[in-house]
C-alpha cells in the first residue's frame, strides 16, 4: 500500500487567483475539454487542465518554474468550449499575475498595480512626481507665445526622470526573468542546451507573432497585437532619432527639417498603428465578450495605459498645431504621466509578460521539449 500524500494548500494563492480575475476557478470539474481544444498546448506537458487543478488545490509550488502558464496566449478557445463556464483562459491569466508577484521585487507593487480600488494612486504618484519637478524648474509656466513642449517639459528633465525609470523597470524584469529561468531549469532537470539557437528561434517566433495565428475564437488578436507591438517599435525608433538629433548632433530641434524628418515619419506611422491596434484590441474583446469573457482589471489596466498614451499623444500634437496652449500643455502633461506609469510599472503590470512569456517560449526550445 502506497504512502499517503499530504497536500498543504496555499489559501492565499487561491484567493489571489480568484481576486485576480479567476473567480470561475472552482467551477472546473477536470473534464480536460480545455486541453483538447487548445491549438497552442504542446503534446508534452499539455495545459491548462493540470494548472486548473493545481490552482484549485492551492499548490503554489507547482507554478514555480512552470513555463506552461506562459505558453498560453489566452486565445480563449478553452473558455468558449468549457462545459462548466470555468473560463480556463481567464484563470491562467490570473495565475500569471501571481507568477509576476512571485518573481518581481518588491512584490507589493504587483498588488498595488493589480488593485482596482487603488487605480487612482498608481497614476497620482507619477503625476505628483512630474508636477513637483516641473514646478521647481519653472517649466509649468511657459511665457513664450509659441507653443513648444520643450518650454513646458525641458528635454533634459524628461531624460533625467524617464530614462532611469525605464532602466530600473528593465533591471527588475530581467532579474525576475533570470530567477524564473533558474527555476525552470531546476524543475525540468535541465542543465544545458542550445541557448543561442533557442533565443534566435524565439525571436523569430515573437517577431512573426506565430502563436497568435493558431488561435480559433480570438484569431483577430493577431492583428491587434501585431499592430501594437510594431507601433511601439516605430515609436522607439522615433525616440532614438530624437536622442540622436538633440544629444549627439546637438540640433535645436529634431523637427527642424519638417515632416520629412525620421522622427516625424516613424512617430506618425507608429501613432496611427497604435491607434488602430488599440481600437481592434478593444473591439475584439467586446465582440467575443459573451463567449470568451471581457478580461480582468489587470488586462484592462494595460490597455487603458496604452490607449491614453496613444490618444494624448495625438491630441497634444493636434492642439499644439491649433495653437490652444492651455489645452495642449495639459494634454501633454497627461501623456507624460501615463508614459512614466508604463515605465515605472513595467515589471509589475501585464506588460511583464514580455519577460516571462519570452523566457518560457525560449526554455521549451532550450530544453528540447518542443521537439517531442
Amino acid at each position: 500500500m502506497g504512502e499517503a500524500t499530504v497536500i498543504k494548500p496555499d489559501l492565499d494563492f487561491v484567493k489571489g487567483v480568484i481576486e485576480g480575475g479567476g473567480d470561475s476557478l472552482k467551477k472546473c470539474y477536470q473534464c480536460a475539454t480545455c486541453t483538447v481544444v487548445c491549438n497552442v498546448t504542446p503534446d508534452d506537458h499539455p495545459f491548462p487542465r493540470k494548472e486548473m487543478i493545481w490552482a484549485q488545490w492551492g499548490l503554489k509550488e507547482k507554478f514555480k518554474g512552470n513555463p506552461d502558464v506562459w505558453l498560453c496566449h489566452q486565445c480563449n478557445d478553452c473558455t468558449v468550449h468549457c462545459p462548466r463556464g470555468a473560463k480556463p483562459g481567464e484563470v491562467l491569466g490570473a495565475i500569471r499575475k501571481q507568477t509576476i508577484k512571485q518573481y518581481s521585487s518588491p512584490a507589493f507593487l504587483v498588488n498595488l498595480v493589480g488593485s482596482k480600488a487603488l487605480a487612482w494612486l498608481i497614476f497620482l504618484l507619477p503625476a505628483l512626481l512630474l508636477g513637483v519637478i516641473f514646478s521647481a524648474d519653472g517649466a509649468f509656466f511657459p511665457n513664450e507665445e509659441e507653443i513648444k513642449f520643450s518650454f513646458f517639459a525641458p528635454t533634459l528633465i524628461i531624460q533625467a526622470v524617464f530614462v532611469p525609470a525605464l532602466t530600473v523597470g528593465f533591471i527588475v524584469g530581467i532579474m525576475g526573468l533570470m530567477k524564473f529561468w533558474a527555476d525552470m531549469k531546476t524543475s525540468a532537470g535541465v542543465s544545458s542546451g542550445d541557448l543561442f539557437g533557442s533565443i534566435s528561434a524565439t525571436a523569430k517566433e515573437i517577431l512573426g507573432h506565430n502563436k497568435f495565428k493558431s488561435c480559433g475564437v480570438s484569431k483577430d488578436r493577431f492583428t491587434s497585437h501585431f499592430l501594437v507591438f510594431y507601433s511601439f517599435v516605430l515609436l522607439g525608433i522615433a525616440t532614438a532619432f530624437g536622442v540622436l538629433y538633440i544629444d549627439v548632433l546637438h540640433m535645436e530641434s529634431p523637427f527642424r527639417f519638417g515632416y520629412g524628418t525620421p522622427v516625424k515619419i516613424f512617430g506618425l506611422v507608429g501613432a496611427v498603428g497604435l491607434l488602430l491596434g488599440v481600437f481592434f484590441m478593444i473591439s475584439n474583446r467586446f465582440k467575443n465578450a459573451e463567449k470568451a469573457g471581457i478580461g480582468s482589471y489587470f488586462d484592462w489596466l494595460l490597455i487603458t495605459i496604452i490607449g491614453v498614451i496613444m490618444a494624448s499623444g495625438i491630441l497634444s500634437w493636434l492642439t499644439r498645431l491649433a495653437g490652444i496652449a492651455p489645452v495642449a500643455y495639459t494634454i501633454y502633461f497627461i501623456h507624460l504621466v501615463f508614459v512614466l506609469s508604463l515605465f515605472l510599472y513595467l515589471p509589475y503590470s501585464k506588460l511583464a509578460h514580455m519577460f516571462y512569456r519570452s523566457a518560457a517560449m525560449c526554455f521549451v526550445k532550450y530544453s528540447g521539449r518542443e521537439k517531442k
